[in-house]
């Protein structure tokens, strides 16, 4: 059976909103690498989440909720931490996530505590985002990533509050070229290419081409998305939606590309990685449409009655 591996943090966000006129908080489970693999398995593929969950009521729910969804555990460990919160506010474009909690619950999986097997075997695994700030999470990522013998995706997924000073951002810059160098995809938005190189997305995709990527996708928002590979680049715009969260639009195109991925391979030119950027823009746009990030990844079948 095809499947992937997604390594990386399961937390619950809490959402700022609004009720009766009073500022609330929703709390949502989260984490963009658990999007990513809820998003896999609602557009039906087969993939096994990675990681560290605490051992509390919060980490019970975690696993249920991956379990509702079709989510593989084999690869989660528990951990004697209380779960991560990640408190997110909103004042523009992008939400601005604050992280409590330490030592992270999150980051806990080491390399020894990784399924050498379950890696190995995978079709497709994904590394990425804040759980390579965490040396130990960061040395099982590495493992992965030279155990596996499927297609490696990468996504930074930049958290700028978590990076201190300019040398944390040096260690950040230099693990996203590391991953970068072999991965055979990595996505990530025009808010993270700015913020790692205060470049264009046309910049940022040549310069991890140069790297040693096969492909690149920025999402751009509203905007659509950049697709370079090869020697060619060409701009994929998005589906006009009414939005009301964003949360795990962007994490929904990676799931949408795993998916893509498991399901017919990968595309063996520009044109063919345009259409499956174009179908995991409407994934996207459906779950702007709806609030609450892993809860709002759609069906295939969702997708396609919504933009037929």
């Amino acid at each position: 059976m095809r499947y992937a591996v997604v390594l990386g943090e399961a937390l619950v966000d809490l959402l700022e909103g609004e009720c009766e006129g009073e500022p609330v908080y929703r709390r949502v489970i989260g984490g963009a690498p658990l999007n990513v693999a809820v998003g896999v398995a609602r557009l039906g593929g087969t993939v096994e989440f990675a990681g560290s969950l605490g051992d509390d009521a919060l980490a019970d729910r975690i696993r249920e909720f991956l379990t509702g969804a079709g989510v593989g555990q084999r690869g989660v460990v528990t951990v004697a931490a209380p779960t991560t919160l990640a408190v997110a506010t909103f004042a523009g474009a992008e939400p601005d996530f604050r992280f409590y909690g330490e030592p992270p619950s999150y980051g806990l999986i080491d390399a020894d505590a990784l399924d050498a097997d379950l890696v190995a075997d995978a079709a497709v695994l994904y590394c990425g985002s804040i759980v390579l700030l965490r040396p130990p999470a960061l040395a099982a990522a590495r493992r992965a990533w030279a155990l596996t013998g499927g297609l490696r995706v990468f996504d930074p997924n930049i958290r700028p509050r978590l990076l201190a000073d300019e040398a944390a951002w040096d260690r950040q810059r230099a693990v996203v070229a590391e991953f970068a160098a072999t991965a055979h995809l990595v996505k990530l938005s025009a808010a993270d290419a700015d913020a790692l190189y205060g470049e264009s997305p046309e910049q940022v995709a040549e310069r991890l081409l140069a790297l040693g990527a096969e492909v690149v996708v920025v999402t751009r928002g509203a905007a659509g998305a950049l697709v370079a590979y090869g020697t060619g680049t060409v701009h994929v715009p998005a589906p006009v939606v009414d939005a009301v969260d964003a949360t795990g639009a962007g994490d929904s195109v990676m799931a949408a590309l795993i998916e893509g991925l498991l399901r017919d391979g990968s595309p063996a030119d520009l044109a063919g990685w345009r259409d499956r950027v174009d179908f995991a823009l409407r994934v996207a746009g459906l779950v702007c449409e709806s609030p609450g990030g892993a809860a709002s990844m759609p069906t295939r079948a969702e997708v396609t009655t919504r933009f037929p």
